[in-house]
């Protein structure tokens, strides 16, 4: 999996959003550029908070049989689901 602390890792990442446009077509799932970005911010936003993240309810119960095929060595499969606090259901221009 790619890490944004390895240089070329963050200079291609950089890249990609400086190349993005309001018209720029999604790759993956349902959001458009500007939501998308307001999902990154977000992500990027829990852990460098002193704000505490609620655990939801399956993951207290289950969170043990996730958390391995989550925190590995591979990248997220295309259209997983994700947490609904990361969902951007405004639609930004």
């Amino acid at each position: 999996m790619k890490n944004l602390f390895d240089k070329s890792t963050l200079d291609e990442v950089v890249k990609r959003l400086n190349s993005l446009n309001s018209q720029s077509q999604r790759q993956w799932g349902k959001m458009n550029v500007a939501q998308m970005l307001a999902h990154c911010k977000v992500a990027f936003e829990i852990p460098l908070s002193s704000k505490p993240f609620p655990r939801m309810f399956m993951g207290r119960l289950m969170g043990w049989l996730i958390k391995p095929m989550l925190f590995n060595k591979k990248p997220l499969k295309k259209n997983s689901p994700t947490a609904s606090e990361f969902i951007i259901k405004v639609k930004k221009i």
